[in-house]
């Protein structure tokens, strides 16, 4: 049987994620097989697994950190908010239904058998399964039936180790209060703290976390520093759209809609030298950047609704009026069109004018689209023509089908079901496709900017793309040698090797 090692917040945006990528990381250099797993897990980043099934990339990040490909069971429950108060229900890589938040919370007990079959397939396989809880264990009004924090951890019988943030100030209390709040049988399965995110001299730190052990009884098991390493974020905490705001070389802004999913599209053209790019929520941001990005998105029709209300429809379509790149990717793409229609009211119903950039129309099913794909730019003209011919992947998550009216901006071929088809459309310098992942491979960066410098005047020599895969295991490698310093792992193995037994 798999050992087993939980780690749970004091709140949400802890450092949960990355600390158990981290930890895949550090066990697969060890020589162990790793897997991650969470039971449920909320956010509207997904990711679309070789066999065509939809998972959280939380779970996607530590599988690649332990040197894995992710499969769905690493994450059998994923919820994805449609509204302030629902969400679509994803039960092992496919969608169940939506649901609002009263009536999940009274269904979700039923997944149990779901969740610990998946749990059990990863059991057969691994050695190590590093398990991540949900927000914190200590919300009182979620605790009954919980099925992410104290109550997988009882399921898996996994020890669990607790993280607080002190870059949000009151660690002690975090740490502490959640302490206080576990019923005795919980708090005896937390077998360390860490506090996480720490700059400065920790020897400043030191009586606190005296003070902190003698008052829990529970060892402090590292005091982890605040990581600048590049590792995808997934949910909306994320700092990422809190970066920079000032232009460089080549500027790039990314519409920041309401419900924005899957902008770890774009972490390749952030570490790009000279290229700045913002995330922006008004006109006032906007400014005048060298292309305009509209991304994906759980709900087009309200979105880009919400573009027309605040005056980004018009700043956009005044871009491209006068030459500036735009860029659509899913919701993002659909925006672009002459009209989106909602017959079956999969999202807010009815039928809205789209912006009228792209000849096409889109027409929302509940079917939906779940694949992996690799393509080659064919029909590209404008700025960007140089893409033509140069090949790229990703994967494709969308409820709704478009028509086009032009020619297809690429052909493509769906490696999950084996069949070849067409995607996206350009008209002018005005670009749109289905394709999540389409700024991956360095040659699509590289070819992409080398192009806008050209067109600047800029000396295309100096700006260079970055291939995302290279570039992550160089992150993974930095956040595992990272906590090895910082983390008592042989503390850790020990943690593991006890399991659940009293101390």
């Amino acid at each position: 049987m798999a050992k087993t090692i939980m780690i749970q917040g004091t709140m949400s945006n802890a450092g949960k994620s990355l600390i158990c990528a981290g930890l895949c990381r550090i066990f697969r250099q060890d020589g162990y097989k790793v897997a991650p797993f969470k039971s449920q897990n909320m956010a509207l980043n997904s990711f679309i697994t070789e066999n065509g099934l939809e998972m959280g990339r939380a779970q996607v990040v530590q599988a690649e950190a332990a040197g894995i490909a992710p499969q769905v069971e690493m994450n059998p429950i994923l919820l994805k908010p449609t509204n302030d108060t629902g969400s679509q229900v994803i039960v092992n890589g496919e969608v169940l239904q939506n649901m609002c938040a009263r009536e999940y919370f009274a269904y979700k007990k039923q997944l149990v058998p779901e969740i610990m079959r998946a749990f059990h397939k990863l059991e057969e396989t691994y050695d190590i399964i590093v398990i991540e809880g949900a927000g914190s264990p200590a919300e009182i009004n979620l605790k009954q039936d919980d099925i992410v924090n104290m109550g997988m951890a009882k399921m898996a019988k996994s020890p669990v180790l607790l993280v607080g943030d002190i870059d949000r100030g009151g660690v002690f209390a975090q740490l502490l209060g959640t302490l206080m709040l576990l019923e005795e049988e919980e708090k005896n399965m937390v077998k360390g703290l860490i506090i996480n995110k720490f700059r400065g001299d920790k020897t400043i730190l030191d009586p606190g976390i005296q003070m902190l052990e003698e008052r829990g009884g529970i060892p402090v098991v590292g005091v982890t520093p605040y990581l600048s390493v590049e590792i995808e974020d997934e949910d909306s905490l994320t700092e990422r759209f809190q970066g920079r705001k000032e232009a460089e070389l080549i500027d790039i802004a990314v519409i920041r809609t309401p419900r924005i999913s899957n902008f770890t599209d774009f972490i390749a053209l952030e570490n790009i030298k000279g290229v700045s790019l913002r995330y922006v929520r008004d006109c006032r941001e906007l400014k005048h950047p060298d292309m305009i990005i509209l991304p994906g998105t759980k709900n087009t029709m309200e979105d880009l609704l919400w573009m027309r209300q605040n005056g980004l429809e018009t700043e956009v379509k005044k871009g491209a009026a006068k030459g500036t790149i735009v860029w659509g990717i899913c919701g993002g793409y659909q925006m672009l069109g002459e009209s989106l229609s909602d017959p079956e009211s999969v999202e807010a119903g009815g039928r809205i004018d789209g912006m009228g950039l792209l000849p096409m129309e889109t027409t929302f099913v509940r079917q939906k689209t779940r694949t992996r794909v690799n393509g080659t730019f064919q029909h590209i003209g404008g700025i960007l023509k140089e893409l033509s011919g140069i090949a790229f992947e990703g994967y494709e998550i969308h409820m709704g089908e478009t028509r086009g009216k032009d020619m297809p901006m690429s052909r493509i071929k769906d490696y999950v079901q084996e069949k070849s088809s067409e995607d996206g459309l350009s008209k002018g310098n005005v670009y749109g496709t289905y394709v999540h992942g389409i700024f991956d491979k360095e040659e699509v960066t590289t070819t992409m900017i080398r192009a806008i410098a050209k067109h600047k005047g800029i000396d295309p020599d100096e700006m260079e793309g970055v291939d995302m895969k290279a570039f992550k295991e160089t992150q993974y490698d930095l956040l595992a040698d990272s906590l090895r310093q910082h983390l008592d792992m042989k503390k850790i193995y020990e943690i593991m090797d006890r399991g659940i037994t009293d101390r």
